[in-house]
């Protein structure tokens, strides 16, 4: 196998609660070392990340860069550690994901010996039996919005509709992976938690912008270069999501909030506008009367049994309709972004 450089870029913001975690799985890779430098991008940690970036930074044998990010976002500290990176390959990789394997690396890399392919992605969230509830129904689902679910928008393998995702493509298995080609005018939300693309693409797009919407930029990316593929390795990634009901609210109120502020000052590009409307109009119907929820969970449970992360189905669509319905409701008064100050992983 050729090895290729990779930088893998992190945006941390208080991130103690996984960066152990993170860390460990990535120094267990096999993959050479010497060719992975890791980019962390902070936006003003006080819980002890930094200090424990510094001390792995001494006992490890990556090149390891930290910069600052003082517009504290993500997808703000994605675009400084975007420009900072010199590999051929850029891995995105949220500090609450954890590589599940030792192998992973490799596997993720291998489709990148086809020019075709621009960029790499599991085709799964990791389900672990040992996680929290809310960790593992979003393992099972595939995702941390259940509305994407409804509207078929999502790149992660569902238990519930038995697809990775529903927007039309064309694709070929290729043994370890699927070489995807999508209809450019739509593709589904591909871009994080474990995102490998070739830099040459992603700097060329990217340019002097100080935010990365990575589905905004691989949607431009393919507006343009219709031959390229995406690769769907099979395999996952472990996703710790969040911890309770109150954090996976903060995360869902956050999500719409944002979306209308820089949809507002014009910083998305993607074409959300085409998700056809009466597919969320069946999600709030669902939600209402509950009945198709529980079908749904039904569905989940006889693949795979775990019959609390299924009940909580029916409070995820209801947290995400009541957070989406309020965020929509306050964006029409007040566009701003949501206050980092607080912010923990």
């Amino acid at each position: 196998m050729k090895y290729k450089k990779i930088s893998i870029v992190t945006p941390t913001l208080n991130s103690m609660r996984t960066l152990e975690m993170y860390l460990d799985a990535v120094d267990k890779q096999v993959y050479p070392h010497k060719y992975i430098e890791l980019i962390f991008v902070d936006g003003g940690s006080t819980d002890g990340t930094l200090e424990k970036i510094t001390q792995y930074r001494k006992e490890s044998d990556f090149k390891i860069s930290v910069f600052e990010n003082p517009l504290r976002t993500g997808e703000a500290g994605k675009s400084v550690g975007v420009k900072k990176a010199r590999g051929e390959i850029i891995c995105l990789l949220d500090s609450d994901n954890i590589i599940p394997d030792t192998r992973w690396m490799e596997r993720m890399i291998k489709p990148f010996q086809d020019e075709k392919i621009v960029a790499s992605e599991p085709i799964a969230y990791t389900y672990r039996k040992k996680d929290n509830v809310i960790n593992r129904y979003c393992a099972l689902i595939g995702m941390g919005d259940p509305l994407c679910m409804f509207t078929g928008n999502y790149d992660r393998y569902c238990r519930i509709t038995n697809k990775w995702t529903e927007v039309d493509r064309e694709e070929m298995d290729c043994g370890d992976y699927l070489s995807v080609c999508f209809h450019v005018n739509m593709i589904p939300t591909i871009g994080a938690n474990g995102f490998f693309i070739r830099r040459k693409f992603l700097i060329k797009k990217l340019g002097g912008g100080e935010y990365l919407f990575d589905i905004d930029i691989l949607w431009e990316i393919l507006l343009e270069n219709p031959q390229l593929r995406i690769a769907k390795v099979k395999t996952g990634i472990i996703h710790l999501y969040c911890d309770n009901f109150q954090s996976f609210y903060r995360k869902q109120i956050r999500r719409i909030s944002d979306y209308y502020y820089f949809n507002y000052i014009k910083q998305r590009k993607y074409p959300w506008n085409k998700v056809k409307k009466g597919k969320i109009v069946m999600f709030c119907l669902s939600c209402i009367t509950v009945i198709p929820l529980l079908l749904q969970a039904i569905i989940g449970f006889r693949r795979k049994q775990d019959l609390r992360a299924w009940l909580f189905h029916i409070a995820a669509c209801w947290i995400t309709l009541w957070a989406y319905g309020w965020g929509t409701i306050k964006s029409v008064f007040r566009k701003k972004i949501v206050d980092r100050n607080h912010w923990k992983q």
